[in-house]
């Protein structure tokens, strides 16, 4: 028996865009610290519903809750450093907040690739 290989051109593209998405995002990272990190949210909110039914909708979620919460996080380190006694601490949260931004942007990357969806 022969196996058909089926290509999904929508899901490629949609797998793409959030593979772009990544991209973007790492690259505010580490040029920015995330302050362009805003521009691939934007497009994630607007996008995500295309990819509904799919993998790559876990995706879209995935990098937007990441970006909420490094959101929090540098706030945290924020409210801290305005302390003057907590800049030490501020600038571990900072460090803390990034590494945390890398592994999600980086886990999130691989699992594009292997075609395996985000947890919830």
């Amino acid at each position: 028996m022969m196996q058909e290989l089926v290509l999904d051109t929508q899901l490629q593209s949609r797998k793409n865009l959030a593979w772009w998405l990544y991209l973007f995002h790492a690259a505010s990272l580490v040029f920015s610290l995330g302050a362009f990190s805003w521009i691939p949210l934007i497009i994630s909110y607007l996008k995500r519903p295309e990819a509904a039914g799919t993998f790559v909708y876990s995706h879209h979620s995935w990098q937007i809750r990441s970006f909420w919460w490094y959101i929090v996080w540098m706030a945290l380190g924020g409210l801290l450093w305005l302390t003057i006694v907590g800049i030490p601490l501020a600038m571990v949260v900072f460090f803390f907040a990034w590494v945390w931004k890398a592994y999600r942007l980086l886990r999130g990357f691989f699992a594009l690739n292997d075609n395996k969806p985000m947890p919830g």
